[in-house]
């Protein structure tokens, strides 16, 4: 008999899942453990499919490093990561490449990537914000950009709205229903009849965007953009080089004086 970890509660039906490489059974309070087992080998076949799924990400995730000349995603499309003298970082406009200092061991030069995408993020994501919230008639009281890895927006009760910089990886129309999908909770902060109801007088093809999300969702989750600091030496110079600014079409971006809650602000690219 397989093992599985199983929780009870006042529910009517018995529910299955597979996470993590863990088989997790939810259960009603009084439903026989026999009744249980039955159930669970029943589902053999797609427990075991699942289980295999899983051990084949880990093995993606684990293979997973990024070095001088591999190609990363921005915004649905591939650039190279190229290196550069001098302590600058960035995406280039027009050599249409990511740019970082050299002689980087691979989880710097993931650390560097992050920090770039961040600030991309940044300031595409307020961009989309900035365009459909006047079509929609609301507004934003701010935007921030996070790690988040389960979810790719939230809305808060104030108004605030929250992306994760992975976002910035995804094609532009995926962008866009995720943008929509969270101004429509500053209508609706549900996902009623009538929240959709506002996210399809936006776009129209809102289903086949959430599809292509969840498809990009899949691939995203087979890339371990987890930061290693057992595998980062500091104690060599090269390797614990200052992190350098952003820069905009290679000139260094200057922080402005002041700012508004839709204001883009550089910051400098620090990796902890």
């Amino acid at each position: 008999m397989r093992d599985y970890k199983l929780s009870r509660s006042n529910r009517k039906t018995i529910a299955l899942y597979v996470r993590g490489g863990i088989v997790e059974v939810r259960a009603p309070l009084k439903i026989a453990k026999a009744e249980i087992d039955k159930f669970v080998a029943s589902k053999e076949d797609w427990i075991v499919k699942r289980l295999e799924g899983y051990k084949e990400l880990t093995k993606k995730r684990e293979e997973f490093s990024l070095n001088y000349g591999d190609k990363v995603l921005y915004r649905g499309k591939e650039y190279p990561i190229v290196a550069r003298s001098g302590n600058l970082a960035g995406f280039d406009d027009d050599a249409l490449c990511f740019y970082i200092p050299q002689n980087l061991p691979p989880e710097l030069i993931k650390a560097a990537v992050i920090q770039i995408y961040k600030l991309l993020a940044k300031r595409y994501l307020t961009e989309r914000v900035m365009h459909y919230q006047s079509i929609m008639g609301v507004r934003v009281t701010s935007l921030k950009i996070n790690s988040a890895k389960t979810r790719w927006g939230s809305m808060s009760g104030k108004k605030s709205v929250n992306f994760s910089w992975r976002l910035i990886l995804a094609e532009d129309d995926v962008i866009d229903v995720v943008v929509v999908h969270e101004l429509a909770h500053i209508k609706q902060m549900n996902h009623s009849d009538r929240f959709w109801a506002e996210v399809e007088k936006i776009l129209p093809d809102w289903r086949e965007r959430e599809r292509r999300l969840k498809e990009f969702n899949h691939m995203i989750n087979a890339q371990n953009w987890d930061i290693d600091l057992e595998k980062i030496d500091f104690d060599k110079s090269e390797q614990a080089a200052p992190m350098p600014e952003l820069p905009a079409k290679k000139q260094p971006i200057e922080k402005p004086a002041e700012k508004s809650d839709n204001d883009i602000v550089p910051e400098q690219l620090t990796f902890f």
